[in-house]
C-alpha cells in the first residue's frame, strides 16, 4: 500500500516536477517476468527517479545501514524502505555476500523486476567503475535477461555531500535486453562471471557516455578520501610558519 501511495501520489509526481525526466528505451523493459535492472549509480536520488518512471514494481537491494540508523529518523527511514518493499543487503563480503545474492535470486523467481548497481556504491565522481560479480551471479544463476540502464544527469542535481537535490532535467535511458543463456551452469566459474559483468558495465557504459575506471568504486572512493586527508595534514601543517 505504501508504495502504491509514493508512487502515484505523493513521491512520483514531486520527482517528476523537480526531475522532469527524459525517459529512453521504457520499451526494453519487459512488461511481465523476472528480470534484473543493472544501473549506473550516481546520486541518491537514483533510487528513487528510476523506479517511479518503471510501470512495474522494482525492488532494489538496499544496504544495510538504511534501515539500522539510531533515533526517530533511523525509524523513519528503515519504515520508510520496508513500506516501499527494499531488501537490506549487508556489504561487508563472506557470507553476508551471499546472503545477498540469495535474497536477489528470492525475488527474481517470484518474477519480479530487481534492481541492482553492479559498481556496489555510488560513484564520488561521476566516472564508471568495475562492476562486481553479483549481478552475474544471479543472473546466470536464475537465467534471466539483464536490461542496463543509464542514469545521466542525477550526479550533478545531487552529488556525494549535498544534502538536497537542485532542480533540473535529468535523462533515465535504457538499452536491449541482454541474454546470457549462453553461460547457463557456470554461475560457479569466476572468468564466466567477470565476462557476463564486463559485457553488463559496457552496455551501461554505452548509454550513458561516462569514462570507464577498471578499479572497484570503493577503493577508488577510500583512496580519494585517504589523499584528500593527506593534503589536508600537509596544508594543516603548512600554515604554522617554517620549522625551527
Amino acid at each position: 500500500m505504501l508504495y502504491q501511495v509514493l508512487k502515484y501520489l505523493l513521491l512520483g509526481p514531486l520527482l517528476r516536477l523537480v526531475f522532469r525526466p527524459r525517459i529512453e528505451g521504457l520499451e526494453h523493459v519487459p512488461e511481465e517476468g523476472a528480470a534484473i535492472i543493472a544501473s549506473n549509480h550516481l546520486s541518491v536520488v537514483d533510487s528513487f527517479v528510476m523506479p517511479a518512471i518503471v510501470p512495474r514494481r522494482v525492488t532494489f537491494l538496499a544496504k544495510a545501514e538504511y534501515f539500522t540508523g539510531p533515533g526517530l529518523k533511523g525509524r523513519l527511514t528503515a519504515a520508510f524502505f520496508r513500506g516501499v518493499g527494499q531488501i537490506p543487503v549487508d556489504r561487508s563480503g563472506g557470507r553476508a555476500s551471499q546472503a545477498a545474492l540469495s535474497s536477489g535470486l528470492a525475488v527474481l523467481r517470484k518474477g519480479r523486476l530487481l534492481g541492482i548497481y553492479p559498481e556496489g556504491t555510488r560513484s564520488h565522481d561521476g566516472r564508471l567503475y568495475k562492476g562486481r560479480t553479483g549481478v552475474a551471479s544471479m543472473a546466470v544463476t536464475a537465467g534471466v535477461p539483464v536490461v542496463p540502464c543509464a542514469m545521466i544527469g542525477t550526479f550533478e542535481a545531487q552529488p556525494t555531500g549535498r544534502r538536497l537535490p537542485r532542480a533540473m532535467r535529468i535523462t533515465i535511458r535504457f538499452g536491449a535486453p541482454l541474454d546470457f543463456s549462453r553461460y547457463a551452469g557456470l554461475e560457479d566459474e569466476r572468468i564466466a562471471l567477470r565476462a557476463v559483468t564486463d559485457e553488463i558495465m559496457y552496455a551501461i557504459l554505452t548509454l550513458s557516455g561516462q569514462e570507464y575506471v577498471d578499479t572497484y568504486a570503493g577503493e577508488a572512493k577510500a583512496e580519494a578520501q585517504a589523499q584528500a586527508r593527506a593534503q589536508g595534514r600537509r596544508g594543516h601543517g603548512g600554515g604554522k610558519g617554517p620549522a625551527r
